[in-house]
């Protein structure tokens, strides 16, 4: 069935006429392990991200547009198995984190992105993690968890975050090209930095970084120069993080109660790969991801894996 679909958005990414000027933008955006495999239900077990964009005036004449982007987004943590009984067995802890964030996106002329959002939330029980997976499991038919009485407490939650990106190559086809990318966010739920790579293969020709849904800046209007094109291609990135502090696994420094926490790995690798369409004003994509351990002691040691589904709407 998922192929199928893949099959009907990759066809329809051709022949659609996507040559507008969309100013606004809904996305949705779907993590879970169950999209790799049905038997997996562990760790980083599930993220849901709802985001509205829009393009802002700008009269810097560097920028070739600026974006405000809002988003509610839910993360949710499991040891590697939600059904079972003894504490002593959580190899990592209940946790999830609820939060709304404002961003601004600066996407300059000269193939450079500059993206600063801030994040307000709460991580623990009045995350309502335990709510949503038994919503899950219900829709599914699994058994419902066991365990989040011992998740991480609560804990006010803010972070910083900032992210930027560089076109690095573009081959003279304008078929794939390489792209660097870093983030740094710092707050009371996560502080890491990220860098690494991302590169493009294009099924088309390639929209630059400025114009492209790889990098959610396909919105246009009368101030811009461009308009939305028609893009397919199979993208990559693979990054490494130094994790100073992650409060899902240690537990908030903001309240220390609870019960289960872990000291993390510092040094984490991640590897994404997928595929995105568009057909007329919408986007599709499926991606798999991979990361290595974020802590010691864990039952399944050799990196966890999860897949994501993306679907954006463009309008104005």
């Amino acid at each position: 069935m998922t192929i199928r679909i893949f099959l009907i958005f990759f066809c329809i990414s051709f022949v659609s006429i996507a040559q507008q000027k969309l100013s606004k933008e809904f996305s949705f955006v779907n993590d879970n392990d169950l999209f790799v495999s049905y038997k997996k239900d562990r760790y980083y077990t599930n993220g849901m991200f709802f985001t509205y964009r829009n393009l802002a005036k700008t009269k810097d004449q560097k920028l070739e547009k600026k974006i405000h982007e809002w988003q509610l987004g839910h993360l949710m943590f499991t040891p590697h198995k939600p059904t079972i009984l003894s504490v002593t067995e959580h190899d990592r802890p209940f946790a999830s984190y609820l939060y709304g964030s404002f961003g601004i996106k600066k996407v300059y002329k000269n193939q450079q992105i500059l993206k600063g959002e801030v994040q307000l939330g709460v991580i623990g029980p009045s995350a309502l993690g335990e709510s949503l997976q038994n919503f899950i499991h219900d829709i599914y038919g699994f058994a419902r968890p066991i365990g989040w009485k011992y998740q991480i407490r609560n804990a006010v939650g803010i972070n910083v975050n900032a992210h930027y990106t560089r076109n690095l190559s573009t081959d003279k086809d304008n078929r794939n090209d390489i792209n660097f990318i870093n983030s740094l966010r710092i707050g009371t739920v996560f502080t890491d930095v990220t860098t690494g790579i991302h590169g493009r293969l294009g099924f088309l020709n390639l929209e630059p970084i400025t114009n492209s849904v790889a990098f959610n800046t396909s919105l246009n209007n009368e101030q811009t120069s461009g308009v939305r094109g028609v893009e397919s291609m199979f993208y990559y990135k693979t990054t490494l993080t130094y994790v100073l502090y992650d409060a899902t696994i240690q537990g908030s420094f903001l309240n220390t109660s609870s019960p289960v926490t872990y000291s993390i790995n510092p040094f984490r690798f991640d590897f994404e790969m997928g595929l995105l369409f568009t057909a007329n004003r919408v986007n599709f994509g499926y991606s798999y991801h991979f990361y290595t351990d974020k802590m010691k002691n864990l039952k399944f040691s050799k990196g966890n894996s999860y897949g994501s589904l993306r679907l954006n709407y463009l309008f104005n």
